[in-house]
């Protein structure tokens, strides 16, 4: 119901209006929401918040004589806003020469002249034909938060990249090419140097605004409901979110924390084809949003973005620090941060991250790469997925690894889909040496390894998956990590010097605990993790049996 076109009635007349309103009502309303008003300076003020809001208005209906501001005028105001809306105007005999004069200088689609009486004879087969019109070139209007923005701009791909990591529905407008992007910078007196614009549901909109300033707007990062918590989960992957289902399911008071998006690596995945259960597969954003509503169905409550930058333990308890400073006090803690892709450090490359070039599929941007060479630098599963959703978009994908083939670091499935798509290319013994550009990602210099041998070629986009390094980095208490970073969990810690330092239980760690009794890691952040979404989900789950164990033990 609410998202039905509006015809927008305004006459000074209450009695008329009341009447206007009835009749279109009685006749339209399953179609149609019949916005009125008496006050002119009221419909005009309103205009622009339901331009923003993405409210669509078929048709305007105004009376001609108003104290404040006769119809024609009226009239001329609302086609900025709504170019396509039907116009007609409300006019006794006397009126009816400026309403002819109107059909031209508002493009007037008809006068009606008073009384109207009966509807059904001088009223609805008008209207029909009108809004029937109106219907054959109506394309619905977008309800929901718009991104005005240049493409290839690094604010730009933030906002997008966050927005559809959340699975917050949005429409990007690109303001050089979108008519509706540069009428509502216009409608809004905003310069294009104002950009990115995030334009609301509610109608308001803010420029050039950062993540935490979205995030509060969307109704994101809520505040921190309880004094003290069972368990609280730091980062919102496959391991987070299941231990998040499983703690809340279990009558846990359960806190998610995650800096970035839910989902993770995996969240990032436009196809996981060896789930178990999805015979076809599902994307990773899917299987996101199916776990986020469980867990939150069954009672865990999320704070997004939110970064945690320390832990302290003290009393046999948990204090948890954000990055703002605030405090939270929890009984156990399991850690599911994850990795992150590491950094190419090529010559160009850190000048055009996020203009041209991305770490990991960022798939809010394939549409961009619409006929044209992009470039996958990486032999892992991750990089062979993204090779299969842009191959639908570019006009070539090229992987490029510095090995002979990707048999021996990708799955036999995926090799057998890249075999079989004609615009991928798998491109051995390469490696990029050099990216160029003037404000965003032009050029790739790529060197044949062996030969030396270089070639200079346009390149869309450059998307890069070169392996994972552990978000522990934030960890700065005695939790034990091995020599790449990962954190040590279960008997793998006696295998340490300092363990015995540390731990000062009257027993061993449990199988996914830490050197710190009662925080626990799992996923691909945990050392010797199996780094698929299976394994991650099952850790996740199992975090938490080992949670209610620990738990037991403090009561």
């Amino acid at each position: 119901m609410t998202n039905l076109p509006l015809i927008f009635c305004i006459d000074d007349d209450a009695q008329v209006l009341r009447a206007i309103v009835r009749d279109l009502k009685s006749k339209y309303r399953e179609h149609y929401r019949v916005l009125s008003t008496t006050v002119v300076k009221e419909a005009l003020d309103s205009l622009l918040e339901l331009k923003n809001k993405g409210e669509t208005i078929a048709l305007f209906l105004t009376d001609q004589r108003m104290p404040e501001m006769d119809g024609v005028t009226f009239l001329e105001h609302a086609r900025k806003f709504y170019p396509d809306a039907k116009r007609v105007l409300l006019t006794a005999y006397s009126d009816t020469d400026a309403a002819i004069k109107a059909i031209n200088t508002v493009q007037l689609d008809y006068y009606l002249v008073k009384p109207w009486d009966p509807p059904e004879e001088k009223l609805y087969p008008i209207m029909d034909e009108l809004l029937d019109e109106w219907q054959g070139v109506y394309q619905p209007e977008f309800r929901g938060i718009k991104v005005v923005g240049y493409p290839f701009s690094r604010d730009s791909h933030a906002i997008k990249d966050f927005l559809a990591g959340n699975l917050i529905p949005y429409q990007w407008m690109d303001v050089q090419t979108s008519e509706e992007a540069q009428r509502l910078l216009a409608l809004n007196n905003l310069p294009t140097n104002k950009v990115p614009v995030v334009f609301m549901e509610d109608g308001s909109y803010v420029c050039k605004p950062t993540i935490s300033q979205i995030a509060e707007k969307v109704g994101l990062n809520p505040q921190i409901k309880h004094d003290m918590y069972d368990v609280v989960i730091i980062g919102a992957g496959p391991a987070g979110l299941a231990a998040g289902v499983y703690g809340a399911s279990e009558g846990l008071k359960t806190l998610l924390i995650e800096r970035r998006a839910p989902g993770g690596q995996a969240g990032t995945s436009s196809r996981i084809e060896n789930y178990l259960g999805f015979p076809t597969g599902l994307s990773g954003s899917e299987l996101t949003r199916r776990a986020i509503t469980q867990a939150t169905r069954l009672g865990t409550e999320f704070i997004t973005p939110q970064a945690v930058k320390d832990i302290k333990q003290s009393g046999g308890y948990n204090k948890i620090i954000l990055d703002d400073d605030r405090e939270i006090n929890t009984r156990s803690i399991v850690i599911t941060t994850g990795v992150d892709y590491r950094k190419l450090d090529t010559k160009g490359v850190a000048d055009f991250t996020g203009a041209g070039i991305y770490y990991g599929a960022a798939m809010t941007e394939a549409q961009a790469c619409k006929d044209q060479d992009v470039f996958i630098v990486g032999g892992g599963n991750s990089a062979g997925q993204a090779a299969m959703y842009l191959s639908k978009f570019a006009h070539r994908v090229n992987i490029l690894i510095r090995k002979d083939d990707l048999t021996s670091t990708m799955s036999s499935y995926l090799i057998d889909q890249i075999a079989g798509t004609e615009n991928i290319v798998v491109r051995g013994k390469t490696e990029i040496i050099e990216a160029r550009g003037d404000t965003k990602l032009e050029e790739l210099v790529i060197q044949e390894i062996g030969t030396g041998n270089t070639t200079t070629e346009k390149a869309g986009a450059l998307y890069i998956f070169i392996g994972a390094k552990p978000f522990t980095d934030w960890i700065k208490m005695n939790i034990i990590k091995d020599g790449k970073g990962f954190i040590e969990t279960g008997r793998e810690l006696k295998n340490y010097d300092n363990f015995s330092k540390i731990w000062k239980q009257n027993r061993d760690p449990y199988l996914l605990e830490t050197s710190c009794p009662g925080i626990f890691a799992a996923g691909d952040v945990r050392a010797s993790a199996m780094n698929r979404v299976a394994a991650a989900v099952g850790e996740g789950s199992m975090a938490i049996s080992f949670v209610h164990k620990f738990l037991a033990e403090v009561k």
